[in-house]
Order: C-alpha cells, then structure tokens, then sequence
C-alpha cells in the first residue's frame, strides 16, 4: 500500500472583530463648486494689472463664464448699449497713433455705470439676474484697466465672454 502525501489545507483567514467608528454630529461637509463668475472675478481680484491675466487662463474662463451665461439666459441685447461704447473706444484708442490711453481713460472708468443700469434694469427677485454675473466681473476686471495694454486686455476678456456666449447659443 502507497502512502498518500498529506496535503495542506488552505489557511483560513482570521476574522476580527468589527472596530466601532464613532460618527460625529457636524454637517457633512459638500464640496460647492465655485460659479465661473466667482472665479474669474477671483482670478482678476489677484492681479496687480490686467495685463497679467494669463491669456490662456483668459480663454478657459472665458469659455466657462459665456457658457454660464447662455445658461442663465442672457441676451447680447442686454449689454448692447456696454459693448457698443467698448467697441468706440476701441476705435478711438486705435486711430491715435501714440495709443495715448489718456484719451480714453475717463470713458473707460465710466463704463461700470452702464453695466451697473444694464443689471438693474433687468433686476427681478424671482429668478436670477443674468446680466449681474457679467457686470460683477466686468466691473471688477475696469478697476484693474491703468493703461493700454491693460485695456487691450480687458477688450480681449469681453470678446472671449461674448464670443463663447454666442458658441453656447446664446441669442441677441
């Protein structure tokens, strides 16, 4: 008669006790996303001048904020008025050869009163205002307009907006 090897059996795993994990009263915590007109407001807040916004940042936030925008519904029409006098100013700073931001300076600073009466005038406390996201992160990014360059920059910024507005579908 042969003798069989023994074989091992498998070794069980040892099963420990459950730990008791004590769950604490505090509100769990959400993680809120950021609007994009928070974060590119956030991102212009943080520059010196507006010439340091990033062109690449620029275009990214842009094309969120203009999408954003189309979401909230809101029409070119609303803003006509704004972007009519940017373009004028556009000419005027373009036709001086010296491109002597003096010339224009004035204009631009007056430019965050006729955001703030677009805004108002579509001000309604039952749904939100889709002009308002717009005039905050305009306002914001004028403040930062000292010189030309600075100016070109902030053309640059609202044609993107626009432009990516438009792309969303967003109507006149």
């Amino acid at each position: 008669m042969t003798q069989q090897p023994k074989l091992n059996p498998k070794p069980q795993k040892s099963i420990q006790p459950s730990k008791t994990v004590e769950i604490s009263q505090q509100q769990p915590v959400t993680k809120t996303e950021i609007s994009p007109d928070q974060k590119i407001k956030q991102t212009i807040t943080n520059l010196k001048e507006l010439r340091e916004y990033k062109i690449q940042d620029l275009v990214i936030q842009a094309k969120e904020l203009g999408e954003y925008l189309k979401e909230i519904d809101l029409k070119t029409n609303q803003i006509r008025k704004f972007l009519d006098a940017v373009n004028r100013l556009k000419v005027t700073l373009a036709q001086d050869k010296d491109e002597n931001f003096s010339l224009i300076e004035t204009e631009v600073v007056l430019l965050k009163p006729k955001l703030a009466y677009a805004a108002a005038r579509k001000d309604d406390e039952r749904k939100l205002n889709p002009v308002k996201p717009l005039s905050d992160v305009l306002s914001e990014a004028i403040d930062k307009v000292k010189d030309t360059p600075d100016f070109y920059r902030l053309v640059q910024l609202i044609e993107s907006i626009i432009a990516y507005h438009k792309a969303a579908g967003g109507k006149n």
